[in-house]
């Protein structure tokens, strides 16, 4: 049986300054790895699974180090397209206190910005995988990469592989003339499992979020009108059968309630879970594809107990916070541990 997993996407270095500085001030740049899909990819790898990471780089050191930090973690990177002018950037300026973070993107005519449709030997990749990954970003970067991205669907669907979709919108990367929705929408078509948070479910079906107002961990979520919105989503995504919302309040810049839910439209059931209420957050940044990457990794191994994969998913993505950088390096092991207990135990 095939238990590849293919992500696709862009990796990307994020650059920051230390000690909570602005990106006006100081002299020096920590760097990292960053971008959506090479995050999933490499929780997924963390957590054992057999996955491949497709994307773009170019030749030169830039492009090799992004790819020794993917080998570092174990990914397949065997059809990963060398070329193009550069790495792809972000700048990252951190929140604190009252003070939102700021993201700003540096990824034109990155190698995955100019990525042609025909470059991925698609055929050789999907041939042997149970699951494709994909992302809205993708689509948003080029039209190029969006082209490349529908390919993929269409040959994934084709082979009968489940496919996964978060809608991942960054409304500051769309810039080619295709409006969001309509690129995002169609992708959605295609897929089988779609995550995104409550604000991303708008853009995607044009129907007003629920809004959550949690200010701790007892909060009581409204079962109707949540399984009320997902009957109107299965009747636009006709094809998904599992739906997955995370909502994540922002009380302040280190402190964030945080809960997901799962709608199985198979059988018209809706599944909540328990509510984190974390503080302080050490880094927010990957929390989302945290919880895809556990979604998908419980899926894989428990796909018949739609409550323990919630659990799970969501017990990976609240583990995020409390680890710098992009990705979430934990084990099965710890987020099965953080469902039960309360944390900050000394481990023996």
């Amino acid at each position: 049986m095939n238990t590849k997993i293919v992500n696709f996407g862009e990796i990307l270095l994020r650059l920051s300054k230390p000690g909570y500085q602005r990106l006006t001030q100081g002299h020096r740049m920590l760097g990292n790895y960053g971008g959506s899909e090479a995050n999933t990819a490499i929780s997924l790898a963390y957590l054992g699974n057999n996955v491949e990471y497709v994307s773009r780089l170019p030749y030169g050191a830039m492009g090799d180090a992004a790819l020794m930090h993917l080998r570092e973690y174990g990914l397949n990177v065997s059809h990963v397209v060398r070329g193009g002018e550069r790495l792809g950037t972000y700048y990252f300026e951190e929140a604190v206190a009252m003070r939102n973070s700021h993201v700003i993107y540096d990824r034109k005519n990155s190698a995955m910005y100019s990525l042609k449709r025909g470059m991925v030997e698609w055929d050789k990749v999907l041939g042997d995988a149970a699951v494709f990954h994909c992302s809205g970003i993708t689509c948003a970067i080029s039209r190029d990469s969006m082209e490349s991205t529908m390919d993929a669907l269409q040959l994934a669907e084709a082979k009968g592989l489940t496919i996964v979709c978060d809608i991942n919108y960054r409304k500051n990367l769309w810039g080619y003339g295709m409006q969001p929705h309509d690129v995002i929408y169609n992708m959605m078509q295609y897929s089988d499992i779609v995550f995104g948070d409550q604000n991303e479910w708008e853009v995607a079906s044009g129907v007003k979020h629920i809004p959550f107002n949690a200010l701790d961990a007892g909060y009581v979520i409204n079962r109707e009108a949540y399984q009320e919105y997902f009957r109107k989503m299965h009747v636009l995504f006709p094809k998904c059968k599992k739906m997955v919302m995370a909502l994540r309040n922002q009380l302040a810049s280190s402190h964030h309630t945080l809960t997901g839910l799962l709608y199985d439209a198979v059988h018209d059931c809706l599944y909540t879970t328990k509510i984190y209420d974390i503080q302080p957050i050490v880094d927010p940044m990957g929390v989302g594809d945290a919880f895809v990457a556990g979604y998908i990794h419980a899926h894989q191994k428990w796909a018949a107990d739609n409550q323990y994969c919630l659990d799970f998913a969501l017990s990976a993505s609240a583990l995020k916070n409390t680890i710098p950088g992009d990705q979430n390096l934990v084990t099965e092991e710890e987020i099965i541990s953080n469902l039960t207990s309360s944390g900050g135990r000394i481990q023996r």
